[in-house]
């Protein structure tokens, strides 16, 4: 038994790059969750209309924060994500539209508006996209974007090293097939599964949960096109530098959690430390989850996601022309034919 562990420990010395990860992985994933990890909401964004609206805003306290917007139309406001509450004065009255697809921010503002309405200041509530403030509503948008993510990172990475292994790619590198033909006919299967999963899971949530769906399927169908170009590409590019399928989920799911965590699917994005919120705004799932929310739940047109949607599209272009070059390079030498 002792010469078993023994010869574990040596095997497991020898390979330094798991023996790193193993290391690495859960230092990270303490640093990580211990920042990201709060549902506390710090600030409210909150947009006023009508004469009178500066002197109610005015009397709003913390943690609301009152912003400008170019829109006078307070569902508007809402629908383009300009600020997390939208008030509207007329007549004397003030009515406070909540952004219910930001649940947590949501929750905080008719705590904070309730608290408000002790101290003096009469505000008329309205919860809108999600009324009910379900979280299912708000999860299944960002659950679509995860079986994207799982199949795009972890599952083509481990189907491309396991062709490694066996030496397929080598045998189609030497037929009659390009590069290209080769890596379209590797990731052209994942692709559909990951479609046709995208449209399960919309499917449970709208018959299961009762989740809405109010905006542009087309437009949706695009933001998870350019998604998929990018955890595609990632995918690649894991079992490029991946020796084995046990490095290439450790290294999968060094990119999966800390899109998990740090997308805003399940901490406020707003809630985290400063450093921590740019990591978050550096990851393609953060784009992808404000693209479905908006479409799904809000109902958003192209001119709300137009942002998200060009940063994925530039997050594509070059996650996957790196991985082009990386698979056609790994083909390289086996098409090389000595003389």
């Amino acid at each position: 038994m002792w010469a078993m562990i023994t010869k574990e420990m040596r095997q497991m010395r020898r390979d330094r790059r798991t023996l790193a990860m193993m290391i690495v992985m859960p230092v990270m994933l303490l640093v990580v969750f211990g920042y990201a990890a709060s549902f506390d909401v710090a600030t409210i964004n909150v947009a006023v209309t009508g004469q009178e609206g500066s002197a109610v805003g005015s009397m709003l306290p913390e943690p609301f924060h009152l912003i400008e917007s170019s829109r006078t139309d307070p569902e508007e406001i809402l629908r383009h994500n300009d600020a997390d509450v939208a008030i509207s004065v007329s007549g004397g009255e003030a009515t406070a539209y909540i952004d219910g697809a930001e649940l947590f921010t949501a929750r905080a503002a008719v705590q904070a508006f309730t608290a408000a309405a002790e101290q003096g200041v009469p505000v008329t509530m309205e919860v809108l996209f999600n009324p009910e403030l379900a979280t299912s509503a708000v999860l299944v948008p960002g659950l679509a974007g995860l079986v994207l993510l799982f199949i795009g990172s972890l599952v083509t990475s481990l189907g491309v090293v396991r062709e490694r292994q066996t030496g397929t790619l080598e045998q189609l590198a030497v037929m009659p097939f390009t590069a290209r033909d080769v890596f379209v006919g590797k990731i052209g299967p994942y692709f559909v599964v990951a479609a046709i999963d995208l449209v399960v899971v919309l499917a449970v949530g709208r018959l299961l949960f009762d989740v809405p769906f109010r905006g542009s399927i087309a437009l949706l169908s695009l933001g998870a096109l350019l998604f998929l170009f990018v955890t595609l590409g990632t995918g690649v590019l894991i079992s490029m530098v991946s020796q084995n399928q046990g490095q290439a989920i450790q290294l999968a799911l060094m990119t999966l959690l800390p899109q998990v965590l740090l997308s805003g699917i399940i901490f406020p994005l707003e809630s985290m430390a400063a450093g921590v919120r740019w990591i978050g705004y550096l990851l393609p799932l953060t784009y992808f989850n404000q693209i479905a929310r908006g479409v799904m739940l809000r109902g958003a047109p192209l001119s709300a996601v137009a942002l998200p949607l060009s940063l994925l599209a530039i997050l594509g272009v070059v996650v996957f022309g790196l991985a082009v070059l990386a698979f056609r390079r790994q083909l390289a030498p086996a098409k090389t034919v000595p003389a």
